[in-house]
């Protein structure tokens, strides 16, 4: 009963806490650490232990799980050089650089001073990307972060392992190199387990049974590769966890139906928003037990104090340097337009972004009890954990506004969608007239035919509201079939009500409901972000440029040009986005329009490249190859 009533009440302050920092607007892994900090003071609660087993085998496999599936393979593949110099070679350095001045400081010897270092040199999984998903970064920073976290873990805790083992007796430098080689084997196992699961769930369709299969895959993967070793060392566990979780959500939609993925995205989420943030709480629990351990040292206060700032201050320091020098061995510039390296203020945020979370807390208490002045190296864990969280975790917002930094603009992703849409949405037309047969009802061809270009119409017509603030046809059809909905999800429950139907069959109804209403209000979220934007950058088109849009000007010298859409004024129909003819000149509404007449100018003019002709918008299309530029 105990033990219930903890984890009930663990749940029910992270779920109140988090609520309370969102309403506040105050990062929740911080608020939470120091509610924990304060909570673990108070006599009459009996904070629970944060053991390595708990947090090594209990959090930290789904959650690396739940972010791996969410990652992409091909952004990791990209940046595998800087996630490398990062998670491996950073992690490295930053266990000798703590190594050599805890050595240095205290009276222990290398190879416990270097437990230290790998204690210490991981910045946590969770606690940065959270901050910066919440304050928005530059995806390419997201995905340095995310990548880095992914990985090292594993560096970390392989350092650890070998510093154990030279605590335990002398370690040369081949078994280090045998240490490192076992941990990768990891990466084995969990391609072996991402290839079964691919075997398995391509025969599974039920969406329960599939996510009950996601559930189990972390496991899987995490405890064969930790099982696989030679004497003390053992395969990665974490390796194999990232491997798993990189393949299945890389091979998620061609072996998961839709109802599946959808499933599992919201298990997952809710997953990682418990652990994630009853991970902090734990930290701060531990506070009272480290504090009270460290009284029985025979080290001076001050030489303590000293020795953990040092250890604070050697973290980030260490990391900052690594970062600005690793920007000039990482990236490749080209002489001629001086591209290829970030900007300085990506690195800068970079390197600010190293917090430590919960695995450093957690390896601390895999030091031997029988070393001496253990007490005081697991508080300087826990001051570094604590310390990188506030001084870095409060400031990170604060540097990415003052570097004026952004994150994603919700236009230009909205521009880029739709152009995937269409070019997705005619290959899909396509194919419609080749499996359309003679006897097919017209009314029901038509209505595939309306719904497929009804998707990308709703991206391009938002794109266009600077001309005209009523609703556009897509927030029109939302908003009258959200209405009806309420009316008949009513109408289901007085049904209900009245007992004259089974309860399966009214819960049918109801879902299927659900399901449209949620599609609905996504969409509408997605729209409010994308009012917020004034201005459009421009993506680059994955497929590169085309012919039409190198030899099309950039802006067109006709005049008089029009402010509206002649073609719809003589017709009696609305523009809802506006493009002009790159060649002549020409003003027509796009394709989300009624009349379509930019496409409709193509057609007759063969002029094949349009240009936005909205405030705040240079995009240019290209009507031939369906290329953006």
């Amino acid at each position: 009963m105990d033990t219930a009533l903890g984890i009930c009440a663990i749940v029910a302050s992270v779920l109140v806490v988090t609520a309370v920092a969102d309403r506040i607007r105050f990062p929740a892994p911080l608020l939470l650490m120091l509610v924990g900090i304060g909570a673990s003071f108070v006599p009459f609660i009996d904070e629970p232990e944060l053991t390595p087993e708990l947090v090594l085998i209990g959090f930290l496999p789904p959650l690396l799980y739940a972010a791996a599936i969410r990652s992409s393979v091909i952004d990791f593949r990209t940046n595998f050089r800087p996630i490398g110099f990062l998670s491996v070679l950073l992690v490295v350095i930053t266990a000798l650089g703590i190594g050599l001045l805890t050595w240095l400081l205290l009276p222990v010897p290398f190879a416990v001073a270097f437990a230290l270092g790998a204690v210490v040199a991981p910045p946590d999984a969770v606690a940065a990307t959270a901050i910066a998903r919440r304050i928005g970064l530059p995806r390419r920073v997201v995905t340095l972060l995310e990548g880095e976290s992914l990985l090292n873990d594993a560096t970390a805790i392989t350092c650890l392992r070998v510093a154990l083992v030279a605590i335990a007796g002398a370690v040369s430098a081949a078994e280090i190199g045998l240490g490192f080689a076992i941990a990768v084997t990891g990466a084995l196992v969990g391609a072996a387990v991402a290839a079964l699961a691919v075997a398995v769930r391509r025969h599974v369709n039920n969406p329960v049974f599939d996510t009950a299969i996601s559930l189990l895959v972390p496991f899987v993967a995490y405890l064969p590769a930790e099982e696989l070793g030679y004497q003390d060392y053992h395969g990665s566990g974490v390796i194999a966890v990232v491997t798993a979780g990189l393949l299945l959500g890389h091979k998620s939609p061609v072996i998961q139906s839709g109802q599946s993925r959808l499933a599992e995205r919201v298990n997952w989420a809710t997953i990682q928003f418990l652990l994630e943030n009853t991970v902090f709480l734990l930290i701060g629990l531990q506070a009272r037990r480290i504090i009270e351990a460290l009284s029985t040292s025979t080290l001076s206060g001050g030489l303590i104090a000293l020795f953990v700032v040092s250890v604070l201050v050697g973290v980030i320091v260490l990391r900052l340097v690594w970062v600005t020098i690793s920007r000039f061995l990482i990236y490749r510039v080209d002489r001629e337009t001086g591209e290829g390296r970030p900007p300085w203020s990506h690195t800068v945020v970079v390197g600010w972004a190293g917090l430590r979370g919960v695995v450093t807390l957690a390896a601390a208490f895999l030091i031997p009890e029988d070393v001496e002045h253990r007490a005081v190296l697991i508080f300087a864990a826990m001051v570094v954990t604590a310390g990188t969280l506030l001084i870095q975790g409060l400031t990170l917002p604060w540097l990415v506004r003052a570097l004026r930094m952004r994150g994603p603009d919700a236009r230009s992703d909205a521009l880029q969608a739709a152009t995937v849409l269409t070019t997705a949405g005619n290959a899909g037309l396509a194919a419609l007239e080749e499996q359309a047969r003679p006897d097919d009802e017209p009314s029901a061809v038509q209505l595939v035919r309306d719904r497929i270009t009804a998707r990308s119409d709703a991206l391009w017509e938002k794109l266009g509201t600077g001309r005209d603030s009523t609703e556009t046809p897509a927030e029109q059809y939302r908003r009258l079939r959200l209405g009806a909905m309420r009316a008949e999800r009513d109408e289901v429950l007085r049904i209900r009500s009245s007992g004259t139907v089974d309860h399966d069959v009214i819960e049918q109804v109801l879902a299927s409901f659900d399901i449209e209403e949620s599609m609905l209000t996504i969409a509408t979220e997605r729209a409010d972000r994308l009012s917020e934007n004034q201005t459009v950058a421009t993506p680059v088109d994955p497929s590169g440029s085309c012919v039409h849009l190198d030899a099309a000007p950039a802006e067109v010298d006709a005049e008089p040009l029009s402010e509206v859409c002649l073609d719809c004024v003589r017709e009696g129909t609305r523009s809802v986005h506006l493009r002009r003819c790159a060649a002549c000149g020409n003003v027509g509404c796009c394709d989300s329009s009624v009349g379509r007449h930019a496409e409709r100018h193509f057609r007759t003019s063969h002029h094949p490249v349009m240009r936005s002709h909205e405030d705040g918008e240079s995009w240019r299309w290209c009507y031939v190859d369906e290329r953006l530029g």
